[in-house]
């Protein structure tokens, strides 16, 4: 099943809204902004009603995206998978 989405090209970054839909233990909108340098993460949390904000750079984005289809253990990019640094 995908999930539903929005994307918007804006002057300084690409904004995209995952929207969190579904019957069970639904979670706030996480707004995603790719900016040149570096990447931005927020959702609003309801209990504080602040906006919960993190950074990363554009190399710890791309280490993000490499954890996300291998198995556990430590890994620096270019070796072998569960090679420790």
């Amino acid at each position: 099943m995908w999930g539903m989405f929005t994307i918007e090209h804006e002057f300084d970054a690409t904004v995209v809204t995952l929207i969190d839909e579904g019957a069970n233990h639904l979670q706030g909108d996480v707004t995603v902004h790719a900016f040149e340098e570096c990447v931005t993460v927020e959702q609003l949390d309801p209990h504080t009603d602040r906006v919960n904000k993190i950074t990363l750079s554009m190399a710890q984005l791309r280490d993000m995206a490499a954890a996300l289809n291998l198995p556990e253990g430590v890994y620096r990019l270019g070796d072998a998978p569960g090679k420790a640094p």
